[in-house]
């Protein structure tokens, strides 16, 4: 059993949603974990929640301490890239929230610097570990919707209001694609690897909206489909993913619970965590339809997995050339909807025998 001592010390960099609502509680209820630095400008409101941290304002002083490991970076996404470098060149482990980067010649960078000073580079994509993710990923290793033929994957919200937050503003890495897009983009990925083209648009539709609000891309896989949807305009009613195949069809509407579970203060390891509610439906080609029960949704499994990495030389959770892969989709969305043209990845072919 790991005492405190040989915990290892983490630096959280940035306190807003995501360091707010997902690192610093993940990573406090992790064993072997210890949440030592949090590097903020809301001084006073870390110090409140988390009283045995210690507090910097600048984020280089958090990643330049002696006593940190492990530095996770939840700051703003433009601040991703030159944030993990420093780190990594201070000799620091680094986890990454997602989108790993802003451009895709960022992420290269940044495992080139990984693998220069032999230190794990990871990026947080938790909603890997969704239940609904879970249970479909189950769902089309078992065959029971036979070949897949189709999938639409939706992240949408109902915000109409436009919020002064750099998310919704026109700067690097701001829109819903970059907010929405890497959850959905990774999961089609784990799924099904990587697409032979991609075709997107996107769109402002709120009043007063400096950057793009709603966004379709599609993955051309052959003879599979996929469409990831992203809007701040949508109150309910359209499925969360909606799978086809040649035996069935399979149907889940809601999110999953575990963010709104850590908003309410929930924490891994109560009884009601990672238990959606929102059951899916199974559609068989007789006509007969199945409610089928979700598995546990598991954030912490993301944390455990690192110090697993870290300390018994288990794999890395989400490896940086995963990360690099989404960003690629990332990117040629970004180009598709610009040109009006379906593009291809822009992916070396030793980055694509990384993938395989």
């Amino acid at each position: 059993m790991t005492t405190p001592a040989q915990a290892i010390p983490v630096a959280l960099i940035g306190y807003g949603n995501a360091g707010k609502t997902f690192h610093a509680p993940l990573i406090a209820t992790t064993p072997g974990l210890r949440l030592a630095c949090i590097a903020s400008s809301q001084g006073q409101a870390v110090a409140t929640d988390w009283p045995d941290a210690r507090v910097v304002a600048d984020p280089l002083a958090a990643i330049h301490a002696p006593d940190i490991e492990l530095v996770v970076i939840a700051s703003p996404n433009d601040t991703h890239a030159p944030l993990a470098a420093a780190a990594l060149a201070a000799g620091k482990h680094v986890v990454v929230d997602k989108p790993f980067t802003v451009e895709l010649a960022e992420a290269r960078e940044l495992i080139r610097l990984a693998e220069q000073h032999g230190r794990l580079l990871s990026v947080f994509h938790n909603r890997r570990w969704d239940a609904d993710f879970l249970a479909l990923r189950a769902l089309l290793a078992d065959g029971r919707l036979g070949r897949p033929t189709q999938l639409e994957s939706r992240f949408e919200r109902f915000r109409p209001e436009v919020r002064a937050r750099w998310r919704e503003q026109a700067v690097a890495g701001g829109g819903v694609w970059y907010d929405l897009g890497p959850h959905l983009v990774d999961q089609a990925l784990q799924l099904f690897g990587l697409p032979d083209s991609v075709s997107a648009r996107f769109a402002i539709q709120r009043g007063g909206a400096e950057t793009d609000d709603w966004a379709q891309v599609d993955l051309d896989y052959g003879q599979l489909q996929v469409t990831l949807r992203a809007s701040m305009l949508v109150a309910g009613g359209m499925p969360r993913f909606a799978a086809h195949g040649t035996a069935g069809s399979w149907v889940k509407y809601g999110l999953d619970c575990q963010e709104d579970q850590l908003k309410a203060g929930l924490r891994p390891g109560a009884p009601d965590w990672g238990l959606d509610p929102q059951t899916p439906t199974l559609y068989a080609a007789d006509g007969s339809t199945t409610t089928l029960p979700l598995p546990r949704g598991d954030y912490a499994a993301y944390y455990a997995a690192i110090h697993a990495a870290l300390r018994d030389g288990a794999p890395n959770p989400v490896p940086a050339h995963e990360a690099l892969a989404v960003m690629a989709v990332i990117d040629a969305a970004r180009r598709s909807a610009s040109s009006g043209q379906c593009t291809g990845l822009e992916l070396t072919e030793q980055e694509r025998a990384a993938w395989n």
